[in-house]
């Protein structure tokens, strides 16, 4: 049977929107996709390089990209995002708490953080600008919690985006999850974007640092997991991390892979 290099089940989340590691940060991979005057960044990273090449072990996983114009103009609204990670990749949620869409719709930081701050799994930043005719575009940055959750008897994830400057800005984006039974990709984390300030808004980037330990049933369990399965005798390996597809109107998608390495721990 084939063995896979990587085990890590977030790539996505990724990027939820289209994302962009903030100056200062180090991505471990990153490409730009272009096409029709759009360019797409699309990066991750995988923390701790090193591990085991049998057993999954904790990790935290680093996502970030960007949605631009090229000649600087207003980049057309993402619609939909949809991620396709390894299958290797390890996604437990066992014993972890859920936090419901209803309790954090229109919410500050502070106020989601205390309704449902026992099923926190991420954070990070993000930015977006709002383009009205009749007045200079004017943008818009805030904070990203990520929170652990389900949809339809499935597990999801949460992303609740809030901002106050220089306007307030407030919503939630919901990730559905799942499963492929064949290919390289077994995991598809997927989102609809919705409009913001009436369809004058869209967001440009965000960063996002996703993974955590909690204790289930007496064993410390980690929400993201990954091992370096590299053959036997190699140090090393390199595998396909993610598959990014970014759908705009008029159903125009750009697509991004993600290469990724690992080291193995002893």
């Amino acid at each position: 049977m084939r063995r896979h290099a990587l085990v890590i089940v977030l790539a996505p989340i990724a990027l939820a929107l289209a994302l962009a590691l903030p100056a200062g940060g180090a991505l471990a991979q990153r490409q730009v996709v272009q096409e029709g005057g759009v360019r797409v960044t699309f990066g991750g990273h995988l923390l701790p390089r090193a591990l085991p090449r049998e057993r999954p072990a904790p990790v935290t996983v680093r996502l970030g990209g960007t949605v631009a114009s090229v000649d600087g103009s207003r980049p057309p609204q993402l619609r939909e995002i949809s991620i396709a990670v390894n299958r290797a990749g390890r996604l437990f949620t066992a014993g972890l708490p859920r936090c419901p869409a209803a309790a954090i719709q229109q919410t500050s930081t502070s106020t989601a953080l205390e309704r449902c701050r026992a099923a926190l799994v991420g954070h990070g930043r993000f930015g977006a600008n709002v383009d009205f005719d009749v007045a200079p575009l004017f943008p818009v940055g805030g904070r990203v919690l990520v929170f652990n959750s389900r949809r339809r008897g499935r597990p999801s994830m949460l992303l609740h985006l809030f901002g106050t400057s220089p306007v307030r800005a407030a919503f939630v984006l919901p990730f559905k999850i799942e499963r492929l039974s064949r290919g390289e990709f077994g995991t598809v984390f997927s989102a609809r974007i919705p409009k913001l300030a009436s369809d004058l808004g869209y967001v440009t980037e965000i960063s996002l640092t996703i993974g955590r330990t909690y204790r289930h049933a007496g064993k410390r369990r980690s929400f993201l997991s990954a091992s370096c399965a590299a053959p036997a005798g190699f140090p090393a390996a390199i595998f396909e991390l993610a598959k990014a597809t970014f759908t705009f109107p008029g159903e125009k998608r750009l697509v991004s892979r993600l290469q990724g390495n690992c080291r193995v721990r002893g």
